[in-house]
């Protein structure tokens, strides 16, 4: 994962969830493992260990109810936990992820990205997550409740939500979005209220 960007592994989740009941308050039902005998025929060659895992749902070939499971399909910020880069993806696609990663979801994600991929976030917060061996940093959430994030209007989080969707776009097709980036920046500056002594002496900041 980088920033603004992650890059699909070509490699499938098999969610066989247990059902839930949604943001909107609808029940999704079980995923049933006879709908999909492939999937089945597969997952039976390892039905003995299916059957003593402690982690299943109603069937072997359940996972155990997941309460945040219908968050990976809203609008999110998806983050490693353990980074050095400091990288933050806005995902509106539903992509899933393996333990390895973290999710945001919530109000204002398109600014929330904008602002975790910013030079203030990381001048101001990077040392607030532990440094381990080789400067990775371990991002756990314990860690960002602690940061105060300043609040915006919605219109202010659709204009950061366009320009972190552009950037985005970019680095797909390999484009060079500092400009873009910076300019993200001065608006949080402006945001924050920061003096010219206070902006020239964070700058810009690229971890590499």
């Amino acid at each position: 994962m980088y920033k603004y960007r992650a890059e699909w592994a070509n490699l499938y989740i098999i969610a066989l969830h247990n059902g839930y009941t949604n943001s909107e308050g609808k029940i999704v039902p079980p995923i049933y493992i006879d709908d999909y005998p492939s999937i089945k025929e597969h997952l039976d060659k390892f039905l003995p260990q299916l059957k003593i895992r402690t982690d299943k749902g109603f069937t072997p070939y359940n996972l155990r109810s997941c309460i945040y499971m219908d968050d990976f399909f809203k609008q999110k910020i998806i983050y490693p936990n353990m980074t050095k880069f400091l990288p933050f993806y806005y995902d509106e696609h539903g992509f899933f992820t393996n333990q390895k990663c973290f999710i945001i979801s919530g109000k204002n994600i398109g600014f929330l990205t904008a602002f975790l991929n910013s030079s203030i976030f990381k001048f101001c917060f990077k040392e607030s997550f532990p440094e381990l061996q080789g400067g990775t940093r371990e991002l756990s959430k314990v860690f960002f409740d602690k940061i105060p994030v300043i609040q915006i209007t919605d219109e202010q989080n659709q204009q950061f939500e366009i320009m972190v969707k552009e950037i985005q776009s970019m680095k797909n097709q390999k484009m060079d979005t500092l400009a873009l980036e910076k300019q993200i920046d001065q608006l949080i500056f402006d945001l924050y209220e920061l003096n010219d002594n206070e902006r020239n002496a964070i700058g810009y900041i690229e971890i590499k």
